[in-house]
């Protein structure tokens, strides 16, 4: 039996990428985990090696329907959405629906449970940006019809509904701005650069950078970004935090840096910049840094590294 007095928390999404990670984290921490998951981008790969540890236990279920969970909730982090662009050209209707639909159930559980509610934003509500690096307060530069608009606006809207619940409801939420973030469990085929570099450098094959490959991005390994996050659930601030690494590097640079690190053959190819792809992305973690005392601590090359040895055992 599980001890009662354990804190329960609820992760929608938690078969995916970050949401495995976050549910292995909330259980090491000595919470009860419930993690939800359709399974239409997550894997029960990801969480196979929690299930029948104590406390954690795994529903399959669309939260864009209505949500029931039996008993006390103390934490309910929303992290179900699609969340590459390949999801959003192949599921656009879906990846509408969980950023609307699904962050009002998510918030309709939390409001009659008195959960704190930790809604997983994204740094694509900052657009295509015209600012440098990007802090809470900037607004966007956002194209609302096309490709990406999908996931923005997605995005964006859940954040107008967790603070409408907020002040509304009165319920507890967080808002964390996730920006792009890599480690072990990413999808080989998810569109993603890490992974497009990666999986092509170790198969030998040609290697593909969009545009001249100067649109840069801060990237994070995922364990920095699961600690802050959790920092985050556990403080007390109610406004939006960026959590991601400063650390700006170039697409191509990125290529090089991967293909030498993994001694392969692979050539670099460059094909058309897909539509409204961000130029620039960096996130200012002022804030971040002053109210969580967080601060990205993996080097590139040690996460690199690490990301690189999990794609070996995925493609062997």
């Amino acid at each position: 039996m599980t001890a009662p007095d354990k804190k329960h928390a609820v992760v929608t999404g938690g078969a995916g990428f970050l949401g495995s990670h976050l549910s292995e984290r909330l259980l090491a921490e000595g919470c009860r985990v419930t993690a939800i998951d359709n399974l239409i981008t997550g894997d029960i790969k990801n969480i196979s090696h929690l299930m029948g540890s104590e406390g954690f236990r795994f529903i399959k279920h669309d939260v864009t329907e209505y949500i029931f969970i039996d008993g006390p909730i103390d934490y309910i982090l929303h992290f179900a959405s699609p969340a590459s662009p390949i999801d959003y050209l192949n599921l656009p209707i879906q990846t509408l629906k969980v950023g609307s639909l699904g962050t009002h159930k998510a918030l309709g559980l939390a409001k009659p449970k008195g959960a704190r509610f930790l809604l997983a934003s994204t740094s694509e509500v900052y657009g295509d940006p015209l600012i440098h690096p990007q802090p809470e307060s900037y607004w966007g530069n956002v194209n609302p019809v096309g490709l990406r608009g999908v996931y923005d606006e997605a995005k964006r809207f859940a954040e107008a509904m967790t603070m409408a619940y907020k002040r509304y409801h009165g319920v507890d939420t967080r808002i964390v701005r996730i920006f792009n973030t890599y480690g072990p469990r990413m999808r080989i085929n998810d569109g993603r650069a890490i992974p497009a570099f990666i999986s092509q450098a170790l198969k030998g094959e040609e290697v593909t950078v969009f545009g001249d490959g100067k649109q840069t991005r801060s990237i994070c390994y995922v364990d920095d970004l699961i600690e802050g996050i959790y920092r985050l659930l556990l403080s007390e601030v109610s406004d939006p935090v960026n959590i991601g690494n400063p650390d700006e590097i170039s697409m191509l640079e990125l290529a090089r840096e991967i293909i030498a690190s993994i001694g392969s053959k692979s050539k670099i190819v460059f094909k058309e910049l897909p539509l409204d792809d961000p130029k620039i992305r960096q996130p200012d973690t002022t804030r971040a840094s002053s109210l969580l005392d967080w601060r990205a601590k993996v080097q590139r090359r040690e996460g690199l590294s690490k990301t690189i040895e999990y794609f070996r055992t995925q493609l062997t």
